[in-house]
């Protein structure tokens, strides 16, 4: 049903958070603008930062970006010389990514821009709710990659 007087969009969940990720990436943009990063490039970055020599399987999984899109930054990535990848010990058909010394540094770099967004997006919410969305989001994840 459409609402005559446009509150519609305000109480569809799906508008929202699409919403909420286009203002997160533009903050992410600004706050992180020296590290040349986007979000999906960092968050690529810091999930092989906490396990060297993840596949890029376990990377779409990981991060919950297509394979496709994956793809690109894997490239991107690789062209720019912030990772190395190697076919896997277990399965010759999957890469093993890893980061070079410049992708360490560039993480290390990106970190205080990509802290700054994150305290940016959470001081819109008063104190006390802060905890409670992240856990939220994280439940809404959880249950849509059952």
């Amino acid at each position: 049903m459409v609402s005559k007087n446009g509150n519609q969009l305000s109480r569809s969940a799906t508008h929202l958070i699409h919403r909420a990720g286009q203002c997160a990436t533009d903050i992410f943009l600004v706050e992180a603008r020296a590290s040349g990063l986007t979000p999906r490039q960092f968050a690529v970055l810091m999930t092989v930062a906490e396990e060297e020599g993840v596949t890029q399987t376990d990377l779409v999984e990981r991060t919950g970006i297509d394979r496709s899109t994956l793809a690109d930054i894997v490239a991107r990535l690789l062209g720019r010389g912030l990772i190395q990848r190697r076919r896997a010990k277990e399965d010759a058909r999957a890469y093993a990514i890893k980061l070079t010394a410049q992708g360490w540094k560039d993480l290390r770099d990106a970190e205080p821009g990509a802290a700054a967004a994150d305290s940016r997006i959470l001081g819109a919410l008063p104190p006390a709710k802060r905890q409670e969305f992240l856990e939220s989001l994280n439940l809404i994840v959880t249950a849509v990659r059952k």
